[in-house]
C-alpha cells in the first residue's frame, strides 16, 4: 500500500466525470492495490470518504469509512464501505444544512443542504452488487463522496457563501452550533 498525492480544487482532474469500470478492471491487480491505497490516504488524511479522483485516479471509486474521526467527532461511526460505479438518489424532499469540508479544499467549510435520506447503489470491491439506504448525517457523506465523481466539490453546492470560513474560524464561530444541529440529526436518524 502506498499513499497517494491529494488532488486540490484547480487542478482539472477534481472537474471531470470519473469513468465506470468494467468487472474485468475492478478484479484486476492493479484497481485491487489501488483501493487499498485510496484507502491508506483516507485514513492517513483522517477523512470521512475519499474518491478516486481526489487521488488522480480518473474511475468511479469511493471509499467512506467514519471510525472515531478526529476531524470530525461528532459524526457517527460508518464501517468501511467501498463503490464502484455508484449511483445516488434522494428519498426524500427533507434537507439539512451540512457544514462541510474537503480534504481537496483545504482549509475551508461552508454550509451544503444534503437530502436527510439517499438510496445508494453501487458494486463493491469484489464486483458484487450492492443497494442501501443512508440517512442522517451519513447521507450527507455519501452525497458528498459521490459528487466528487461527477467533478462537483462541495464548494459548487454552497447555499449561502457567506458561511464559507476557515477552518480555525469555523472552531471559533460556528463549530459548537453545528455539532449541536449533527446531534440532533444523529439522535433522530441514528446515522
Amino acid at each position: 500500500m502506498a499513499l497517494r498525492k491529494i488532488a486540490t480544487i484547480g487542478h482539472p482532474v477534481l472537474r471531470r466525470r470519473a469513468r465506470e469500470l468494467t468487472r474485468d478492471e475492478l478484479a484486476s491487480a492493479g484497481v485491487q492495490r489501488f483501493i487499498d491505497d485510496l484507502v491508506e490516504t483516507m485514513r492517513d488524511a483522517s477523512g470521512a470518504g475519499i474518491a478516486a479522483n481526489q487521488v488522480h485516479e480518473d474511475v468511479r471509486i469511493c471509499a467512506v469509512e467514519v471510525a472515531n474521526n478526529p476531524r470530525y467527532p461528532y459524526k457517527p461511526n460508518w464501517p468501511l464501505t467501498i463503490l464502484v460505479n455508484p449511483s445516488v438518489e434522494a428519498t426524500t424532499d427533507e434537507t439539512f444544512l451540512n457544514f462541510e469540508g474537503c480534504l481537496s479544499v483545504p482549509n475551508l467549510r461552508g454550509r451544503v443542504p444534503r437530502f436527510t435520506g439517499v438510496r445508494v447503489r453501487a458494486w463493491d470491491r469484489a464486483g458484487r452488487d450492492v443497494d442501501f439506504e443512508v440517512k442522517g448525517l451519513t447521507a450527507g457523506t455519501f452525497q458528498h463522496e459521490l459528487d466528487h465523481l461527477d467533478g462537483t466539490l462541495f464548494v459548487d453546492r454552497v447555499a449561502d457563501t457567506r458561511t464559507l470560513c476557515t477552518w480555525a474560524d469555523y472552531e471559533r464561530f460556528h463549530r459548537d452550533a453545528f455539532v449541536a444541529e449533527a446531534r440532533a440529526l444523529v439522535a433522530r436518524f441514528g446515522q
